[in-house]
């Protein structure tokens, strides 16, 4: 392990997971104030839906960079994992409500807009995929599920790529910022892919 690494992983271990919880209502709760105040133009509550919707965007690609990290850094944020997809679901969380309750707010208009426009229908595919993974982010079903709860949380593999489609389709053409978060998805989802020798291996075997 190189030094730098190393002076990370030991100040990692003095900062306590339950800190990031408590910053991760701060973002939202700024958002909400501004749009309150009358400090996010002229469209408050597209504003907040969008940025919330990035917060949740930015801490899945957070979870995502965890092994990796680890991997081929030595940096280990094993430890922040499982708040990081917390929170990205308390953001996407937000994201939903902020829609349902500020943006369409006509109950009878919501699974219209679900069923008729892709990339909601693709947004929602994805928060329904989070739904498991944030109920059973606890040691109670660590315990109980076993090995099947590793298999289970990879369910946020299609989750957040399927988040990447759809804020390329939110932004409705090709927009370059959309693209890069989706490269950067798809980058991080094939660095988690085993070692080309370890796949090989039982073969030669």
């Amino acid at each position: 392990m190189n030094p730098v690494s190393q002076r990370i992983n030991e100040g990692v271990r003095k900062v306590p997971t339950w800190l990031l919880y408590v910053l991760a209502v701060i973002p939202p709760a700024l958002l909400f104030y501004n749009g309150v105040v009358g400090n996010l133009g002229i469209d408050p509550v597209k504003k907040m839906e969008h940025q919330i919707g990035l917060y949740g965007l930015w801490a899945l690609i957070a979870t995502l960079s965890v092994t990796p990290l680890r991997r081929f850094a030595r940096i280990n944020l094993l430890k922040f994992r499982r708040a990081l997809g917390l929170i990205a679901f308390f953001y996407i969380s937000c994201h939903l409500a902020v829609w349902l309750f500020l943006d369409v707010q006509i109950w009878s208009q919501i699974w219209a807009d679900i069923v008729k426009r892709p990339y909601i229908t693709i947004g929602m595919g994805a928060f329904v995929l989070m739904i498991p993974l944030a109920v059973t982010s606890n040691n109670w079903s660590m315990r109980r599920l076993r090995k099947n709860w590793g298999k289970l949380h990879k369910l946020v593999y299609p989750a957040v790529l399927l988040g990447g489609i759809h804020f390329i389709m939110l932004r409705k053409g090709i927009q370059l910022e959309p693209l890069i978060y989706l490269g950067v998805i798809v980058l991080l989802l094939l660095l988690r892919l085993p070692p080309i020798s370890k796949v090989r291996s039982p073969a030669r075997a």
